[in-house]
């Protein structure tokens, strides 16, 4: 469908909202995919949030005629938020301004919609890129992905490819501008906790550049971890029932943690080496299974599987005791303990 024929019929049933903040080198792949999809979408429901840029993110989004809200650097939650209440479809679908939805993304979205028992739905990412961490995080979030297929319920929706019906998402109070950048899966679960019903739709792709260096990915991973302590702190019944992580991923986690735990003893313990051997053993067995679907679909990164799973599993252990120790920091019994503690004394 070229350009002028999606512009003749615009639906007016749904508004796409995209957060940006210094993001002019994608925002125009993004746009120009949303201007050509198989459901034509009304350039003026396509709406772009500049968070606060400062590198012509704005004058990008005007120059393809649509619709452009500039507000000051706040986060990508209000971005998201001061968009939707911009927005007059009934149908709210989110997107990143680093994302290039596939020409049917909106007719897939829309489509589970059609049963009105639904609230939410998740698309999914694919990525186009060729190195090898780009392709594992991929790998990863194909495994993630069947882990969803199995799901009874679905309890998470990524911002990357959400859709919720308008009269919801407000009721629902929207994104929580506390939990950037997972404030997009806070509000799920809130929505799951509340009994609306979250459906996955593996056909409505987004094209996605993943964190290409294994530094940037661990730091990636690193502050996820963090900033989940606060969400599960909310969600406290999500720490054993969550079905955005696989249970292999969880193990992982579990083991590199007693792992580290164990760092201080092994010069000194035999129980302890040997604790960590069979600790090694059980995380090269957790790998087995993205090793095997690596092998099934993308043979030449499955080798770098096991290591590459023992970094992401190590920067989010990490990440984990950052953000516990930060909220014990923040404990009043510390703080009410750190005020009565007596000034030190002054030696003349």
């Amino acid at each position: 469908m070229s350009p002028s024929d999606a512009s003749d019929c615009p639906s007016p049933d749904v508004s796409v909202v995209i957060p940006a903040y210094n993001a002019a080198t994608t925002l125009s792949t993004c746009l120009t995919a949303l201007l050509h999809q198989t459901v034509p979408l009304d350039p003026a429901e396509i709406i772009v949030v500049d968070d606060g840029s400062h590198d012509g993110t704005a004058a990008t989004a005007a120059c393809l005629g649509v619709r452009v809200i500039c507000q000051p650097h706040t986060n990508q939650a209000v971005a998201r938020n001061r968009g939707a209440k911009a927005a007059r479809g009934t149908i709210l679908l989110f997107t990143d301004a680093d994302c290039e939805p596939a020409p049917d993304w909106v007719e897939r979205m829309l489509a589970p919609f059609a049963d009105p028992t639904v609230a939410g739905v998740k698309g999914r990412y694919r990525t186009r890129q060729r190195g090898i961490v780009p392709r594992f995080i991929q790998q990863e979030f194909e495994q993630k992905y069947d882990h969803l297929r199995r799901s009874r319920q679905l309890d998470f929706i990524d911002g990357y490819a959400a859709g919720y019906r308008r009269d919801i998402f407000f009721a629902l109070g929207g994104f929580d501008p506390h939990y950037p950048p997972v404030e997009d899966i806070e509000l799920s679960f809130r929505a799951a906790r509340q009994g609306y019903r979250l459906v996955f739709a593996p056909d409505a792709v987004v094209y996605h550049r993943h964190r290409d260096t294994l530094r940037d990915y661990a730091r990636t991973k690193a502050r996820a971890a963090t900033l989940w302590v606060e969400v599960y702190r909310a969600h406290p019944t999500k720490i054993a029932n969550d079905s955005r992580q696989p249970y292999l991923v969880v193990l992982q986690i579990v083991a590199i943690g007693l792992g580290g735990m164990l760092l201080p003893l092994l010069p000194f313990s035999r129980q302890a080496r040997r604790l960590a051997g069979l600790l090694s053993l059980g995380f090269l067995a957790t790998t087995l299974p993205l090793t095997l679907r690596a092998l099934r679909s993308d043979p030449a990164i499955a080798p770098a599987v096991p290591l590459l799973s023992l970094v992401r599993a190590a920067s989010q252990a990490f990440g984990i005791a950052r953000g516990v120790g930060q909220r014990l920091a923040r404990h009043p019994a510390l703080a009410t303990l750190k005020r009565g503690r007596p000034a030190p004394q002054q030696h003349g």
